[in-house]
């Protein structure tokens, strides 16, 4: 995982990086340093860069040829992704019963260019990521009771996602409920979900700026105030948000019949929530790294499912042919 990330270590400098500039704030974050004038969302996304210190701390002193701070920030990020990988390969062997599927799915994920190129980055989208696929790990097998475990460090990885896992596990919720009649009971995990994340993203942020805040104030802070189908063309041509799904969407549509439905529509329904707040706040390439987030996961497992159907094909046709 650390392979991936490498040059933000030596090669480059992601600060100063286009696209990359938020690194700016991470750095801080996990030095500790001063940072007044950064925006109060930016100083919320604890999780990440408070992983990275220790790390941090022992590059500082024992590994002088590697900027340390980004070194902290790649190792947490890496265990993160790991995280996810391994849970990638869970789920496909939760839906397809093999193993080696979610192998391919995981491995799929991790060579997207959103992971290299921005998860592993000094970012701490990888935060997000991971306990997005925690949460889908969850609803896949049933574990519920796991949600509000999820919004706690979800949240503390960073604000958004909160109304991302608050809608993802309620369409999930009411696609099962429509079709089965699931019991109620499970509805109490949902809001158990939505209500330890809410109070995380406020005590946070309330602590960061020295006083009480609300959602309302939170969200009217992004609030860009720009043209809606202006900035809706700004993030659909977007070159990064082409880069991470050029090959991802093509690859991964063609089997999604192969999962559950309430997967499909709670990933959809998010996924339209993340490209709305996009606009809103006038966002650009930051949208792309919030849909792999939420359905790269689902893609990846896609796009294997796909491209194993298409090995099979072709091993068969040669049987036929000898």
């Amino acid at each position: 995982m650390g392979g991936l990330g490498y040059p933000s270590l030596r090669r480059f400098d992601p600060r100063s990086t286009p696209g990359l500039s938020d690194t700016i704030k991470y750095y801080a974050l996990t030095t500790g340093a001063d940072q007044t004038g950064y925006a109060e969302r930016f100083r919320g996304r604890v999780l990440v860069p408070y992983v990275a210190r220790p790390f941090y701390w022992f590059a500082r002193a024992h590994i002088p040829t590697w900027d340390p701070v980004f070194f902290g920030l790649l190792v947490s990020a890496s265990i993160f992704c790991a995280t996810t990988a391994c849970l990638i390969v869970s789920m496909g062997e939760t839906v397809f019963g093999d193993p080696s599927l979610g192998l391919i799915g995981a491995l799929l994920y991790l060579l997207n260019f959103a992971v290299s190129n921005l998860q592993l980055a000094g970012m701490i989208d990888a935060g997000e990521a991971c306990f997005m696929a925690a949460l889908v790990f969850s609803l896949l097998t049933g574990k519920w009771w796991l949600l509000p475990l999820w919004g706690l460090l979800g949240a503390a990885a960073k604000e958004t996602f909160l109304p991302f896992s608050s809608l993802f596990a309620l369409t999930w919720w009411f696609s099962e409920w429509r079709r089965s009649k699931a019991e109620l009971i499970t509805l109490k995990w949902v809001i158990a979900l939505a209500l330890v994340g809410l109070a995380v993203v406020m005590g946070i942020h309330s602590r960061v700026v020295g006083h009480l805040q609300w959602p309302w104030q939170m969200a009217q802070e992004l609030n860009a105030g720009t043209n809606p189908l202006v900035s809706l063309w700004k993030i659909l041509s977007d070159q990064n948000f082409w880069y991470v799904f050029a090959w991802l969407l093509p690859l991964g549509v063609w089997r999604l019949k192969d999962f559950p439905k309430p997967w499909i529509l709670a990933s959809a329904a998010t996924a339209l929530l993340a490209i709305g707040f996009g606009v809103f706040n006038d966002s650009l390439g930051n949208v792309g790294r919030a849909l792999f987030d939420i359905a790269g996961p689902l893609l990846s497992l896609s796009a294997a499912a796909f491209i194993a159907r298409l090995v099979n094909l072709r091993e068969n046709q040669k049987q036929l042919g000898s």
